[in-house]
């Protein structure tokens, strides 16, 4: 068992590693400006096939971290909220958000939406594993990293606010592409740091088995 989850963990950051260089190939061949383009709007370039592609290896990552920690059954708060990300990312890549200045259909507000779950569903889980792993090295980055996510999301949402208010706010008025690649990055780091984390319970996991059967045997 041991050995298969290593397997998995291995398997979840080749494609965290895969997903992240997909996504720096799509904003090298397309040249938007990154700090008022926003990630989705990339879909729209002849090269935007590649952003599903990023979207999907991501899913795949938070598929293999979440099995994982559903096995452990104190965790399967956490493995339901990643597995949720996970999720979210399929539906964002599936469904395209709207061209600028085009009223909001029914895949962009699936769109929309899939993203603000997503948004605040890993920090939630990479909150509860720093929590209950508080002993651990890891649990202090991965706590930073969630609570940094969850601050530049409010900057995310923000925008959306002003909108709806009436004030007429566009992404070239503000650093919206900032914004968002900061939250975007803030979470695939908190998947990633959810790795260490992972391996460390299963190292302390196999020590109290191999304690429990020598136990066993002088019983």
């Amino acid at each position: 068992m041991a050995r298969q989850g290593s397997k998995m963990l291995v398997g979840g950051y080749t494609a965290i590693g895969a997903g992240a260089v997909t996504m720096t190939g799509l904003h090298l061949v397309t040249g938007l400006d990154p700090v008022h383009t926003v990630i989705s709007e990339y879909a729209f370039q002849p090269d935007g096939w590649l952003l599903p592609v990023s979207l999907g290896l991501f899913a795949t990552a938070a598929t293999t971290f979440g099995v994982l920690l559903a096995r452990r059954g104190e965790d399967r708060g956490a493995a339901t909220l990643v597995a949720v990300w996970g999720l979210c990312m399929l539906l964002i890549g599936a469904f395209p958000t709207d061209r600028p200045g085009v009223p909001l259909s029914m895949s962009g507000g699936i769109h929309r939406y899939a993203a603000f779950v997503a948004f605040l569903a890993m920090p939630l889980a990479g909150l509860i594993m720093s929590r209950r792993y508080a002993a651990s090295p890891y649990a202090r980055p991965v706590r930073l990293l969630s609570l940094a996510s969850l601050g530049v999301l409010v900057l995310v949402v923000a925008p959306y606010v002003v909108r709806m208010l009436g004030i007429d706010l566009t992404n070239d008025d503000i650093p919206a592409g900032v914004t968002q690649r900061l939250v975007v990055l803030f979470e695939v780091g908190v998947l990633a740091m959810l790795g260490p984390v992972l391996r460390a319970c299963h190292g302390r996991a196999a020590v109290r088995d191999e304690r429990a059967r020598a136990v066993a045997m002088v019983r």
